[in-house]
């Protein structure tokens, strides 16, 4: 029986959509959305009529039949902290992602769209390894100031995707692997894999190597001078840390491309920068190395910036040592979501259920 897979990924300015039949993608496309579109429509919950039109436009443009369909994939969005896995949408999900509970992200909606296509066919659907996952070792929350914690925010679905498809290039099983998974993209995550959990991650929001995006971690006692003695607001320094910080604050962009073609043409600080990204990066792997004990299978590099020949042999020229590296440039979300469900029909991983927070 052919295994037929409709995936939404809404994301800031798009609602990227395709179809899968037994995880071939037979059609896919990004839906853009204006700036005046969505602006119009308030908060992102106010999106959903504009992407749910969006969404039944390209269904009926390429003739997908909706009762044809084995299930929809949703994009997951914030939800509570969650183990990772497949997740039946359920109504205490669409709850909790309506309401905002545990913030508001276009991703919040993937779920939602995905169970309007689903319901009226009466076929499930499902989100996969939301940015939400939790599988952090209680030893590594500490912060070491006890009025922070360290918290799991990072690209679970892509970590997990690629973290077993490079079980099977090394041919071990994801449950009996021990990884150390690198996504490098606008934000940048790395990650202790072990027999499959993610025992420990950066927050790519705010800890670990900058990014094209973001500044990572900051000396503390002059990020403090930072907030305290230049008059900035709240707001201002959280900008100039996620979305103006890394490469941003050195050249203006977050476009490597373009800063790898000026490091090419001889500009010495774009060189440096990017080798103090890949310096910082390859710094991580060696720390979260430690947590599985110097015992590593395969040193994983995936995301936008794998692309870069650049960045990936500076990394791999550091880190080596340790052991094998594995590069899957990009991040195939719309598969990565397809696969989560293939592996739950497959038997492979159960079907999880959603349960709020008491």
């Amino acid at each position: 029986m052919i295994s037929k897979i409709l995936a939404i990924n809404p994301g800031s300015t798009s609602t990227k959509i395709a179809y899968f039949e037994n995880l071939n993608c037979i059609s896919s496309k990004s839906l853009q959305h204006s700036a005046h579109e969505l602006s119009s429509c308030g908060c992102v919950m106010g999106q959903y009529d504009l992407r749910r039109q969006a969404v039944y436009n390209y269904i009926k443009s390429v003739g997908i039949e909706q009762s044809n369909l084995s299930a929809i994939a949703g994009r997951g969005g914030l939800l509570r902290p969650l183990k990772g896995g497949t997740y039946k949408v359920n109504k205490a999900m669409l709850s909790d992602l309506r309401t905002g509970k545990y913030g508001e992200h276009a991703s919040n909606l993937g779920a939602i769209l995905a169970y309007d296509v689903a319901e009226p066919e009466n076929i499930p659907a499902y989100i996969i390894n939301p940015v939400v996952v939790d599988e952090m070792w209680p030893v590594a929350r500490y912060s070491g100031l006890h009025s922070i914690s360290r918290k799991s925010v990072f690209h679970a679905l892509n970590h997990k995707s690629a973290a077993m498809r490079a079980c099977v290039q090394i041919g071990k099983k994801y449950e009996e692997a021990s990884l150390v998974v690198v996504h490098m993209g606008g934000g940048i995550s790395v990650a202790a894999h072990l027999n499959g959990f993610v025992v420990d991650v950066n927050n790519a929001l705010e800890e670990g190597a900058f990014s094209p995006e973001r500044s990572g971690s900051l000396p503390v006692l002059q990020l403090a001078e930072l907030c305290f003695t230049k008059g900035s607001t709240y707001s201002e320094v959280k900008k100039q840390l996620v979305g103006k910080g890394g490469l941003v604050s050195y050249f203006g962009t977050s476009d490597c491309l373009e800063i790898s073609n000026m490091a090419a043409s001889g500009d010495k600080e774009a060189a440096n920068v990017l080798e103090a990204m890949s310096y910082q990066i390859s710094k991580e792997i060696g720390a979260y190395s430690t947590v599985l004990r110097g015992k590593v299978d395969a040193i994983v590099l995936t995301g936008g910036l794998a692309h870069s020949s650049l960045i990936t042999d500076s990394i791999m020229e550091k880190v080596s040592f340790i052991s094998q590296v594995v590069v899957f440039p990009g991040e195939d979300e719309m598969l990565a979501m397809a696969e989560g469900i293939q592996r739950v029909f497959d038997g492979i991983e159960p079907e999880l259920e959603y349960v709020p927070e008491l």
